[in-house]
């Protein structure tokens, strides 16, 4: 009995991997792959661990979380119930990424709006570009502001927008998503080329109750678009494996 006990907890000990071995072992498997990749991760006291985080990309459709967050917070909104005409716009365009609301919410908070949610997220390298599309992120600006981004919501409109982000469309649910842990809700939001692996990006919030994680996987030049959905869930996996190593380690 006192040899299972050992056994057993030998076992747990092996499985329970560092942050940092999750990190290295993500870095491994990135250097298998085709493309130029980068990742953040943000563990539950805050802590980065990243792999060349600090590439720029562009931002394709991550911009449309940073347009929700800027739309809420903007003064006519953040204190009032929110219209149809404001779900009409907010809902498409983060449930199924579209972009004909996104202009036209990028046209409602314009060029100051996203400037002021960067600074309020630390996001040390964000750019707005024309087209919107080519806006510049990183991996590490991105998780940053995911691991805030609830926060970033004024309180009476929290709830909605975290929604959104909870209720992307199953299509659109690759990459982190299918390798989320048990018992934590996601909230998330993809970019990417119109299937051509140009880019394909994903951030992301993990919470429970008392704990929040974050990671974005930015990656360029892919083969195709699948492929590169491949590669954020091959880092997902990695980062992402029961058990978490979640504070104190």
């Amino acid at each position: 009995m006192l040899a299972a006990v050992v056994l057993l907890l030998a076992a747990t000990t092996a499985s329970a991997q560092s942050w940092s071995e999750r990190r290295a072992s993500a870095v491994r498997y990135l250097q298998t792959r085709s493309g130029v990749e980068s990742f953040a991760f943000m563990d539950d006291r805050g802590r980065l661990y990243s792999y060349r985080a600090w590439v720029r990309a562009p931002s394709a459709s991550l911009l449309k979380a940073m347009l929700l967050v800027a739309y809420l917070n903007r003064s006519s909104v953040r204190n009032r119930a929110l219209t149809d005409s404001d779900r009409r716009l907010l809902g498409p365009m983060i449930r199924w990424s579209d972009n004909v609301t996104a202009g036209s919410v990028l046209n409602i908070v314009g060029e100051s709006g996203l400037n002021l949610v960067a600074r309020r997220a630390n996001m040390r390298w964000f750019e707005l570009r024309v087209p919107w599309g080519l806006s510049t992120t990183t991996a590490a600006d991105q998780v940053r502001f995911f691991y805030r981004i609830d926060r970033l919501m004024p309180a009476r409109h929290r709830a909605y927008g975290m929604n959104l982000l909870r209720r992307i469309v199953p299509s659109q649910r690759w990459g982190i998503p299918p390798v989320k842990p048990d018992g934590w809700f996601i909230h998330f939001k993809g970019g990417w080329g119109t299937g051509t692996g140009r880019v394909t990006h994903q951030s992301a919030l993990l919470r429970t109750a008392t704990k929040r994680i974050a990671l974005s996987v930015i990656t360029e030049w892919n083969p195709n678009h699948t492929y590169g959905t491949w590669t954020i869930r091959g880092v997902a996996a990695r980062m992402l494996k029961r058990p978490l190593p979640l504070a104190p380690q």
